[in-house]
């Protein structure tokens, strides 16, 4: 099942979107549910065709958990090795954009750069000290993410919070698809027709049951909460203009043009 969370008019909406997987949107129609999409769906009988509504971020999350350096071609192209345990970091709830919105390039930073992932959704009852088990049926669904990074902060800070954590440097979208085999995806990046980024999920280090686990040892993980699982060799740089597409087998692709603010 796809989720989408939409706006239409001045109205924004939780639905499920219809029609076949690989179909463009003219061809997808979007039933809206009342309230939010955990636990048992009901359709208020509203429906509209995908091309006249504006999708929005699939999820609000309370927070991003990020992993670094998760699969090992890119650990070795940022000059590192393979962590032993999953590296973690937090992005602001503030950073979330959806399909279409601008990625907005600071004038603190002259290069930020794209990292594609398979993003892991977590639904109720959430996770808390998680075995592998439960890790598992804690997650409600996953999505296409982009952990845009300002690289050259990230190197000066030592640290990387501020590199992470401007505003509009985690796209989320297009929706959340659920009872999805995640094991072995194609993660894709194309800047314009470029393909910067071609990896699949098997390549992880760590597997996604693992992550949720892990995480879970160490901050609670509500619902609605987010997983970003880390991004294969490739990632490179943005400018002002670009149109940056993230593509992961069995969801979609999820599309943001580039702006500059300097």
């Amino acid at each position: 099942m796809r989720i989408a969370r939409f706006a239409h008019g001045t109205d924004m909406s939780f639905g499920v979107v219809e029609g076949a997987v690989g179909a463009g949107a003219e061809a997808l129609t979007v039933a809206e549910i009342d309230s939010h999409p955990f636990g048992q769906l009901r359709f208020t009988g509203q429906r509209w065709a995908l091309a006249d509504v504006r999708l929005l971020s699939p999820i609000l999350p309370s927070k991003v958990v990020c992993v670094g350096r998760n699969y090992a071609d890119h650990a070795v192209e940022m000059g590192g090795d393979a962590p032993a345990e999953p590296l973690l970091f937090l992005k602001p709830s503030t950073t979330v954009i959806g399909p279409n919105d601008a990625i907005r390039l600071p004038p603190q930073s002259r290069q930020v750069d794209h990292e594609a992932e398979l993003a892991v959704v977590i639904g109720p009852p959430g996770a808390r000290r998680a075995d592998r088990g439960a890790a598992v049926r804690a997650i409600f669904g996953y999505t296409c993410a982009n952990d845009v990074t300002a690289r050259d902060l990230q190197r000066t800070d030592g640290q990387w919070t501020r590199a992470k954590g401007f505003d509009s440097f985690c796209p989320l979208g297009p929706w959340i698809v659920t009872g999805l085999q995640a094991s072995d995806l194609e993660v894709r990046c194309e800047v314009g027709e470029e393909v910067r980024q071609l990896g699949r999920t098997k390549k992880m280090i760590f597997d996604v049951p693992t992550l949720v686990s892990y995480i879970s040892h160490v901050m609670t993980l509500l619902p609605g909460d987010v997983v970003l699982t880390g991004t294969p060799a490739g990632v490179g740089p943005l400018a002002d203009g670009d149109t940056v597409t993230v593509t992961i087998e069995g969801i979609g692709s999820l599309v943001n043009g580039v702006v500059s603010l300097a």
